[in-house]
């Protein structure tokens, strides 16, 4: 009798577990998302990791999923996750195995290296250019408070096409983003970042 009782509280828990796992791997294919951000590409606004040292702690960032998914436009000034491998057609699968939790099971994927954060500078139909270490949209210079220092080599001008973005880094000499790889389409947006949670006396919304 004992042994049928441990067995079915065995068996109640294992499925509590199988079900709250299953909830946070939806929540962070669909919804909710955390990342660690890597590099200094986004410096000043989020510090990154640096892998040559292991003291410096690369921010916390959650990205909200959900918006894009169901078709919401990126918007300027949105800081986003993309996944930089811009000719390749995202699939479910990708999602699915970009989620930390999932990872964590079967073990990284080479997608890893390829998940940029960037600030979105330009929506489709935008006409981008560089004067003198400034972006100009539409012949506007854009206002960037936010980065750490004026572009010391230019880009050519270029205009957005339908369904695309074009980002950057806020560290505008030491990113590599659509100035290298071209305009993002809007499938490779994975998600926006709206609350950086740690380091704990650096918590911001954005």
């Amino acid at each position: 009798m004992l042994n049928k009782k441990i067995i079915g509280e065995i068996f109640s828990w294992s499925k509590a577990l199988l079900f709250a796992l299953s909830i946070s791997i939806i929540v962070s294919v669909f919804i909710l998302q955390p990342f660690i951000v890597s590099g200094s590409s986004m410096d000043p606004t989020l510090d990154g990791e640096d892998p040559f040292n292991k003291a410096k702690i690369g921010d916390r960032v959650l990205i909200y999923k959900s918006g894009y998914i169901l078709g919401e436009e990126p918007k300027y000034n949105d800081i986003v996750i993309i996944d930089s491998r811009i000719d390749k057609n995202r699939s479910m699968k990708d999602d699915l195995f970009e989620s930390p939790i999932v990872s964590m099971i079967f073990g990284s994927n080479d997608s890893d290296k390829k998940v940029w954060i960037k600030r979105i500078i330009g929506e489709e139909g935008d006409t981008l250019e560089y004067k003198d270490g400034r972006v100009y949209r539409n012949g506007e210079e854009l206002i960037e408070d936010y980065i750490k220092e004026d572009m010391t080599f230019p880009f050519e001008t270029i205009v957005v096409p339908e369904n695309h973005v074009f980002v950057m880094g806020d560290n505008r000499n030491g990113s590599l983003d659509s100035r290298k790889i071209g305009p993002v389409p809007n499938e490779n947006i994975l998600g926006k970042v709206f609350l950086r949670f740690y380091p704990f006396d650096k918590i911001r919304k954005f």
